[in-house]
């Protein structure tokens, strides 16, 4: 069938769970989408990287339970692009690799619909390299087959022969079987694969949850249903399950296993995010804080016309740098404009901010908050000096209090403006409730309010009795306190990479 202008399809593997293992080009295809058709596996944290306006639409089926027919699914991506739209379907693994993506494109071909594949890693390679088993190894094998576990059950014969895939390859990978891992073992075993054969099943790999057991053909069923090993599962089977033992490399991560909600801003939360998946934790964001310009730039936009009137410019967060910056630059106003002021920063990050726009700091505490910059200003003379301070509407009033105290005269721009955000909270509330939360991280006293703001009404203090709750410094962890949350660690030092190192440090000791 001849093709018609219409919307442009894009077929697009997400990879087999990790975030990091998305392709740059799957990323941009989902930047771009108009509507994002997506599935079970797929992890939803790429969702975040569509626009706001793309519509999400989930078909996917857990459990055996089908939000979609696959007929249904056809029939939605196509009316979708006849409508103009650019439709990314986002498929777990690789969308060619049993993930019915050749099935979609015929439909898409016979609608006259242009479409592009876009491979992604399969879970056939990627979850047993995550559990340590090389696929091929010249000490072990040269040779390796995929098979699916689980052959269209409205067929009355296998497409497997099984007479000749027994002995054939050397490692065999079977994607979707565990529910027939039982029938696998023993038509391996029947055809000539040796009871002693290893095999390893991989439930949920490249993530956090990733469980491995191990065994060989003659008991890996027995085996996996004691351990309630469900799917989504990869089954090994070869001698290169052997090799486990020694490269056994992501389940030893220190924090493997750990599931970890992090509730900063979303826009701030990637460096941390990133430093606790690296150490293998399960990381759940879930932002208590929205960062957002100020109702009114009135009194920043008013500080910024008659900034050569100030002596001092204080910083006290990455946010008001870059908030005041943006509002300079739409002034028509530049760094020129600030000869003459020093610049105060608290804490390196902000400080970072600052010396990024080409600027020097003339002070940074010893500590990393409001009381230190004010025992630094008393080692000088600031009395009748004025003082610039752009921040958040809802920050402490500590530092200009004390300030004002030493005779400054300190004006308090709102730069921007921090609220709740909308968050979908029942399935951290579920799983707070069932205990499967191992800590709470928490980088501000607002974090801190406003999740337990989120969860008003409900006994979270009691769901967190086992939950560990960590803070990057003593005032978020005073305004825990008072929240009544125990407190089980405060970074030595209040930034990311300190804050990392002391969750580590945590994990690292016997939990009683």
């Amino acid at each position: 069938m001849s093709k018609t202008i219409k919307g442009m399809v894009y077929l697009v593997g997400a990879g087999p769970g990790d975030p990091g293992l998305l392709t740059l080009k799957a990323k941009a295809c989902i930047e771009k989408g108009d509507v994002l058709i997506y599935d079970n596996l797929a992890n939803r944290v790429f969702l975040e990287y569509a626009r706001e306006d793309a519509e999400r639409i989930y078909v996917g089926k857990e459990g055996g339970k089908h939000t979609l027919s696959q007929d249904k699914i056809n029939e939605l991506i196509v009316h979708k692009a006849e409508q103009g739209l650019n439709v990314v379907r986002l498929k777990g693994g690789d969308p060619f690799i049993f993930g019915r993506g050749g099935e979609e494109a015929q439909v898409l071909v016979k609608a006259g619909v242009f479409f592009e594949v876009v491979p992604g890693v399969t879970s056939a390679i990627a979850v047993p390299a995550y559990a340590g088993i090389p696929l091929t190894h010249r000490e072990h094998t040269s040779t390796v087959a995929f098979i699916t576990g689980h052959e269209d059950p409205t067929k009355d014969t296998s497409d497997i022969a099984w007479d000749k895939l027994a002995t054939g390859a050397g490692t065999l990978v079977f994607l979707m079987g565990v529910g027939n891992l039982e029938k696998i073992a023993f038509r391996l075993m029947e055809h000539g694969r040796a009871p002693e054969t290893p095999v390893a099943v991989i439930r949920k790999g490249t993530v956090a949850e990733q469980r491995t057991v191990t065994g060989c053909l003659k008991d890996i069923s027995e085996i996996a249903e004691k351990e309630k090993i469900r799917a989504p599962a990869v089954i090994v089977v070869g001698d290169v399950v052997h090799l486990r033992k020694e490269l056994n490399w992501f389940e030893e991560k220190p924090l493997f296993g750990k599931r970890i909600i992090v509730t900063r801003a979303r826009e701030q939360a990637s460096e941390f995010l990133s430093a606790l998946s690296e150490m293998g934790a399960g990381c759940l964001e879930f932002p208590t804080i929205k960062v957002l310009p100020p109702e009114s730039f009135e009194g920043l936009d008013r500080s910024i016309h008659d900034i050569e009137t100030y002596h001092w410019l204080i910083f006290t967060s990455v946010n008001g740098v870059k908030y005041f910056f943006d509002r300079l630059e739409t002034l028509s106003r530049d760094v020129r404009d600030l000869k003459g002021l020093k610049i105060a920063a608290i804490g390196p990050a902000t400080a970072e901010a600052v010396t990024s726009k080409g600027l020097r700091i003339d002070l940074i505490p010893e500590e990393y908050r409001a009381e230190s910059v004010v025992e630094a200003f008393r080692k000088g003379d600031i009395e009748g000096k004025r003082i610039l301070l752009p921040r958040a509407r809802e920050a402490r009033e500590v530092l200009p209090e004390e300030l004002e105290k030493l005779g400054a005269v300190v004006d308090v721009v709102e730069a921007y403006r921090t609220v709740k955000p909308e968050e979908d909270k029942e399935k951290i509330m579920g799983m707070l409730r069932q205990g499967d939360i191992h800590m709470v991280t928490f980088t501000s006293s607002s974090t801190v309010s406003n999740f337990m703001d989120m969860f008003h009404g409900a006994p979270v203090l009691d769901w967190m009795e086992k939950t560990a709750v960590a803070c990057i410094g003593p005032v978020t962890a005073k305004r825990a306190q008072d929240q009544g949350l125990k407190v089980s660690l405060v970074a030595p030092e209040y930034t990311i990479p300190s804050f990392t190192r002391a969750i580590v440090d945590f994990f690292s000791q016997p939990q009683s």
